[in-house]
Parts: C-alpha cells; structure tokens; sequence
C-alpha cells in the first residue's frame, strides 16, 4: 500500500495510516531508511478546531452541502469544544454526542445526517493522518426520512395556491414543483431552448444529481398542469434565455411561498417546496410504472419509498371503495342494521350469534345467549371418523 501512495502520489488508506500511527517507533525508522515514510516528526496534537479547518480549506463540493457541514461542524464544537483534541475523542464520547443531540430536541433526520457529516470529517482527518481514529465509525446514524413532515397536498389546495400567487411566473414556479416534480434549482434553472412543444417533453438539468453517470439531466413530460401555464409566461417574455427570469438561480422562494399560501386561505404544510414535489410523485406511482416515476422525478426508488411516498386518502378510498361508488341498498341496510342494534331490548351485546334451529339450520342470536348448539349431544361416535371395521382391525 505504501508502495502503490508513493507510485500515483495519492494519500494512504485508512488502515494504512492507523497501522503506521500505532507502529512503534524502531520499525518506523526502518520504513523511513527505506524511502517508504517520512521520518516521524514529534507528535502534533491537532484539536477538533483544527482538523475541520482542515477539512473545510480542502472541501470543493457544493455551496448547499458545506452549509449543511457548517451545522454539522457547529454541533460538533458546541458539545466537545474546538480546543480539544481530535485524538482524544473516543467511541463513548461520539456515543455521548449523538445522545445530547436527543435530548436538545433535534429531530432524527437531522441527528443523522450530522452524525455522517462528523464521520465524514474524521474518515478525512484519518486518510491523510492528520488524526488516528474515527470514533464516528460506528456511531448509530438512523433514518434522514422524517415521515411525520411528509403530507399530500391535493389538487384543490394546489389549485387555490396557484390562483393567488402574484405573476404568471410564480404560478409556473408553483406548477412545475407540484405538477413536474421539480426540485427548485432545477426549475430556476430552466432555459426555453428545455422545452419541446412539439413532441411534449422537458429537459431539467440537475447539479443534485450529475455527479452520478447520467445524472446530470432527466427528460420529463410537458404535463397538461404545466403546458397552459408556461405558454402564459412564454407569451409575456422578454426574450430572457431562463424561464423563470424574475428569479435568481441561487433564490429561496419558500418565505414568498408561505406568504402566497396564507393569502389562499389554506393551511400551510411543513416541507412547502419538498412537499410539492413528493406529492407528485406520489400520484405518478400510482398511475405509472415506479421505475418510469423515479425516472421522472430524477431519484431512485430506495429514496421514493423512503423520503417521498406517503399513504394518503385517495388510497384508501380505492381501496374500501369511494364514498360515491356504494349503493343506496347497501346503505339502508346498513341503516337499518344499525338501529336494530341501538334497539337491544334487553341490555346486552348485540353482537349477533349463531343459533340452531330446529330443523337443523341457523338463526342470528344476541351474543350472550347460549345457543342450543352447545348442548346438543355427540352422540355414540366419537372423534375417530367411523371407517365400518371394528378398531380392533389395528
């Protein structure tokens, strides 16, 4: 391994690093006479604070995701502090972490998303052997998906939101996260030359997904919900290359939104532009193929089922059947049965039994009332089935 870091000057494994670091130092100066480590200096003690200063000067990924590491980050220096010791924290006080963001309240989703975020610092810390361990490694992350913040949001209460929002884009905005499924940086993003008319589809391009092979854009329908709406805005544009030119590329509508849902007079829901989207694709799996709806929605099925789908009452109404679909019969039957029931005369249940009748059929009875079945007697046969031959025969 050392060998193969030295050849394409790449950083050493993890357990590489661990098994230099914990190597004693009389093999270590062997290795270092051989060219395949550099002499071992006095040990530096790197505190917690400097290991993600570390972390964050060489981090190039996306400006979304290292806010979310600076929350991390946050967490991680408001319990331990940024002067101790990265070394010095081990497994029980990752532990001990995890259980104090419990007890601060913090919801699930969020604790584990910050507990990957600390292991991801330290695995880096641990390849580049800035420190010995990750005490994060094994420390319980649970779910991302939060199901309790995860609603439906129907056609009428879209349909409202949509008829008071301010300006044609802003309604396209509102139909192409809730009727498309878009995310919002895709939609802000989308160009006109996107758009194809003529054969009916969308092209969105997404930088949440193209670092994945062929991730980088996803072709969806022009649904009907999206058509008539983006023709109000193409009709009253400017020339602009970008659809939604009103915004900015980087803009967070979500404060606008929920002012926009509370001038329609309807309840907000948690998750506004998430949400959008999930119902979508909720309705799309039920009327597609899920491998067509994920392709659509541009994520994978694991992460439809886990983050996105949610029962919700038009299953339900499919599958004991709608309110509409019972007959005025069954219903007066129904009634009827019912009043009986209230009616008991006699106090008890009226939980029907069964009764035997004297030729030998069955009449309803309130439970309660001991049915002359039970004291029927068995007669001369008893469990063994009657085969003609006397039991001898065995």
């Amino acid at each position: 391994a050392l060998l193969a870091s030295l050849k394409t000057s790449s950083p050493i494994d993890s357990a590489t690093a661990t098994w230099l670091a914990e190597m004693s130092d009389e093999y270590h100066d062997k290795l270092t006479r051989l060219g395949l480590v550099e002499p071992r200096q006095a040990a530096e003690i790197v505190t917690l604070g400097a290991l993600l200063d570390r972390f964050f000067a060489s981090y190039s990924g996306k400006e979304s995701s290292r806010v979310r590491m600076r929350q991390a980050r946050t967490r991680l220096e408001e319990f331990f502090g940024s002067d101790a010791t990265a070394d010095g924290i081990d497994v029980t006080a990752a532990d001990e972490w995890r259980a104090w963001q419990v007890e601060s309240g913090y919801a699930e989703a969020t604790i584990a998303r910050t507990v990957r975020y600390a292991r991801q610092f330290f695995l880096w810390g641990v390849k580049r052997a800035v420190v010995s361990n990750n005490p994060f490694a094994e420390t319980k992350t649970g779910s991302q998906s939060n199901p309790d913040r995860t609603v439906f949001v129907d056609r009428p209460t879209i349909d409202r939101v949509i008829d008071a929002a301010p300006t044609a884009q802003w309604r396209a905005l509102i139909a192409l996260c809730r009727f498309g499924g878009l995310r919002v940086g895709e939609a802000l993003r989308l160009c006109w030359a996107d758009v194809d008319w003529q054969s009916g589809r969308l092209r969105v391009r997404s930088t949440k997904t193209e670092h994945h092979e062929g991730g980088g854009s996803r072709i969806v329908p022009l649904f009907p919900e999206l058509r008539g709406l983006l023709m109000d805005v193409f009709e009253a544009s400017d020339e602009s290359e970008r659809i939604l030119s009103d915004f900015r590329t980087d803009s967070n509508p979500g404060p606008q939104l929920a002012r926009i849902v509370e001038r329609a007079g309807v309840d907000r829901w948690p998750r506004l532009l998430h949400n959008l989207r999930a119902s979508r694709q909720n309705e799309l799996i039920l009327e597609y193929p899920i491998t067509t709806a994920c392709a659509w929605i541009g994520n994978s099925r694991l992460v439809a089922a886990g983050h996105y789908y949610k029962t919700n009452d038009a299953d339900w109404e499919r599958a004991v059947g709608a309110p509409a679909g019972r007959d005025a019969e069954s219903d007066a039957r129904l009634a009827h049965k019912t009043t009986q029931h209230e009616a008991a005369p006699d106090g008890t249940d009226s939980q029907p039994g069964v009764q035997s009748t004297g030729s030998g059929g069955t009449t309803r009875g309130r439970a309660g009332q001991r049915s002359p079945v039970h004291r029927r007697s068995m007669g001369p046969v008893g469990l063994e089935p009657t085969l003609g031959f006397p039991p001898s025969g065995f």
